[in-house]
């Protein structure tokens, strides 16, 4: 009998499963839309999941040996509970027990995880970092965050909190929104480039950033800077510069406390990695120590958005592994 393995990638707004072999090769793909009341329906659903997927295995001839699961936040490994901001009721939610006692999944070896440290196992198994034992995945969305692995372990800190790197401190010059946020995501996250292009506009800077949200200030979005940087917009490339200063020197503090081989790039914003990437490989060398930013890689997301659903098939494949 053939063992799969489950994924199941939990984001703020959909539910994403998949199958995975042991060879990394994917089927039974499937997403779904989360349910918006969260707490209990949210969990409801990951079990259908899970069951959705063990019938997939059966049906292939085989059967699920265990799941993988990744959520939006913070994974609490002692206790299996979780907080995931995005999802309502899930602060300090029991989730592992929630999803754990659903027969005939009962049996089956469930291990859970952050979304960010999915996305670097997911990387570092059929991505950008394959193969590699110390990288980084940075995961610069609405917010800011990090997966980690060194020595080929991926790293969870005291509270399970490690990789919270949005709140690096970047600029002596405290501003309020560091407060609840962190500097770092307060100037570099996908939000904040919306941020700092609407507060040019409102002092009056002509823009074709305005014409491209239709006249309405508020209506500024990150896809809508790059729109305009691309158009040599001098407000638009003037935020875009101002972000890769930031994104150069969070980079350089990861590269330099940990000394990846890869630092992986995902996320929202890198999908304007024209506009990005380039300019953040070049700046984030004079900040970083010269031998590890000789060495490490600055690489964009090989996976995109199934970096978590790999990342799970791999977890849930080294825990049955390490199980036998």
């Amino acid at each position: 009998m053939t063992d799969f393995c489950g994924a199941v990638d939990v984001g703020g707004t959909k539910i994403a499963s998949a199958l995975f072999t042991r060879e990394g090769e994917i089927s039974a793909g499937k997403k779904v839309a989360i349910d918006n009341a969260g707490g209990d329906a949210a969990a409801s659903q990951v079990r259908d999941e899970i069951a959705a997927l063990a019938e997939a295995a059966r049906r292939a001839g085989g059967r699920l040996a265990a799941v993988g699961v990744c959520v939006p936040g913070i994974v609490y490994s002692a206790s299996g509970k979780v907080w995931a901001p995005n999802i309502p009721g899930w602060d300090q939610y029991p989730l592992l027990k929630k999803i754990g006692g659903l027969s005939p999944q009962r049996a089956v070896p469930l291990v859970l995880e952050s979304d960010r440290s999915a996305y670097v196992a997911g990387e570092a198994w059929k991505g950008a970092a394959a193969g590699a034992r110390d990288a980084v995945f940075l995961a610069v969305g609405t917010g800011i965050g990090a997966g980690i692995i060194s020595g080929g372990r991926i790293l969870h800190g005291h509270e399970d909190i490690a990789g919270a790197v949005g709140w690096f401190g970047l600029d002596p010059d405290f501003k309020p929104e560091y407060a609840s946020m962190g500097c770092f995501e307060a100037e570099a996250s996908g939000n904040s480039v919306a941020r700092k292009a609407r507060e040019r506009l409102a002092k009056g800077r002509p823009s074709a950033m305005l014409d491209l949200a239709g006249g309405v200030i508020e209506a500024v979005t990150a896809e809508i800077v790059a729109a305009a940087a691309r158009r040599q917009d001098p407000p638009a490339m003037e935020v875009v510069a101002d972000v890769v200063t930031y994104l150069a020197m969070g980079i350089a503090n990861i590269v330099s406390i940990l000394n990846p081989e890869v630092v992986v790039l995902g996320g929202g914003l890198f999908q304007a990695a024209d506009l990005f990437l380039e300019p953040v490989r070049r700046e984030f060398k004079r900040w970083t120590q010269p031998l590890a930013a000789r060495s490490v890689r600055i690489e964009p997301s090989a996976l995109g958005e199934d970096a978590g659903l790999y990342g799970c098939g791999r977890l849930a494949w080294r825990t049955l592994e390490a199980e036998s």
